[in-house]
């Protein structure tokens, strides 16, 4: 009787079959970062006021200051309300400009947004300001509720993850409300969960167990690689449903390469007792290392109970991704990852993760004492 771990000393623990499939899995933490942080560029938000565009028909001649001051009323800052103006009358301009206007009311007309002709949000398209701006937190809270567990086989759910993400991705960009937006993010975040919990893992479970945090943290770095990628491109395309179509369109290809170089994992497939495809892999595997497969070894072939499991707190980690300067931020998440792995190898995964999440609540929850304009030390909590 043999187990997975005799097998992989014979085809190679970590040879070209091992490292090409490594090199692959990186390019999927791209696109989940272009998902996860990409409502920070597509949920921007700018200065606005309400429409008071009524008060023309009185004064079509008014300036944008005169009718400000006239439409719009002052808050207990100093400033003009960005949420109410003073509710339309008949009157005609000379009796407004004399005596002002009192009663307020919302924005019954809409928004003003100041934004050049080229850009958009989904907050400036939908209107996602005042009562309507916890939808901008209901958008991304729903997403992250996405997690299901999996009993089909890595493989097809990273298939299926990448297929759902390129369509879902791409229909985001042709949502006519924030409704629909929210329920194809909703989708969305389904998608790159099986993308993290199963792409991460096939490289480390055709690899040898020392192999296993190394295969991971390189597949991780390619994350803050999305997130820089993510900013140049946000940077020059300011239309939101352009950019969402730039960053999921080159899914296709990657599909399509997907589909006929990423394998099963072999541990997966031996504890589902399916010995027969498990082996068709193996011997592929041999024959890109350029190594024999053990015939004898697969032949006595058994379960294992103690198959490699992907413990997933995602959840927690992700609030700590949000409303960050997402390029520099990406920068320094590329040393910070690397930097993990001697910690995963002398500690251990179990813990690590303890005190990464430890830490990180932490550091959270430091921002609450925090005072309030301290931009600098709050950044550095967050980091």
């Amino acid at each position: 009787m043999s187990n997975f771990k005799d097998i992989l000393k014979e085809i190679g623990e970590f040879g070209l079959f091992q490292k090409r499939l490594v090199a692959a899995l990186c390019i999927p933490s791209i696109f989940v970062a272009f998902d996860v942080i990409g409502q920070v560029f597509t949920g921007m938000n700018f200065p606005h006021q309400c429409n008071t565009d009524w008060i023309l028909e009185q004064g079509p001649n008014l300036t944008d200051e005169k009718q400000r001051n006239l439409t719009i009323p002052v808050n207990s800052e100093g400033t003009f309300d960005t949420c109410k103006m003073f509710t339309p009358v008949s009157l005609d301009l000379e009796t407004i400009e004399r005596y002002g206007l009192n009663n307020t009311s919302g924005c019954t007309d809409g928004f003003d947004f100041e934004i050049s002709k080229d850009a958009s949000s989904i907050v400036t398209e939908f209107n996602l300001v005042c009562e309507r701006s916890s939808f901008i937190e209901a958008s991304q809270s729903i997403y992250m509720a996405g997690s299901p567990e999996y009993k089909f086989g890595r493989r097809f759910v990273v298939l299926l993850s990448l297929l759902i993400l390129f369509v879902f991705g791409l229909g985001i960009s042709f949502s006519p409300n924030i409704y629909v937006y929210i329920a194809l993010k909703f989708v969305c975040g389904i998608s790159t969960s099986g993308i993290v919990a199963n792409a991460f893992v096939i490289g480390g479970e055709w690899s040898d167990s020392s192999k296993f945090a190394l295969c991971t943290i390189i597949c991780h770095a390619f994350y803050p690689l999305g997130l820089m990628i993510l900013s140049g491109v946000a940077f020059f395309i300011r239309n939101w449903r352009i950019l969402q179509m730039v960053l999921f369109s080159p899914l296709f290809v990657v599909l399509g390469i997907f589909y006929w170089i990423l394998p099963e994992s072999a541990r997966w497939l031996i504890t589902q007792g399916r010995k027969e495809e498990a082996i068709k892999a193996i011997r592929r595997a041999a024959k890109v290392n350029k190594r024999n497969a053990p015939e004898e070894l697969l032949e006595k072939v058994s379960h294992t109970k103690n198959s490699l499991t992907f413990t997933k707190s995602k959840l927690t980690v992700e609030f700590l991704f949000f409303g960050i300067i997402v390029f520099i931020f990406g920068i320094v998440e590329f040393p910070a990852r690397l930097g993990i792995l001697p910690l995963l190898q002398h500690f251990g995964r179990k813990l690590c993760q303890a005190g990464v999440l430890i830490f990180g609540g932490a550091a959270c929850l430091s921002i609450l004492v925090i005072p309030k304009g301290k931009i600098t030390l709050t950044s550095k909590c967050f980091s």
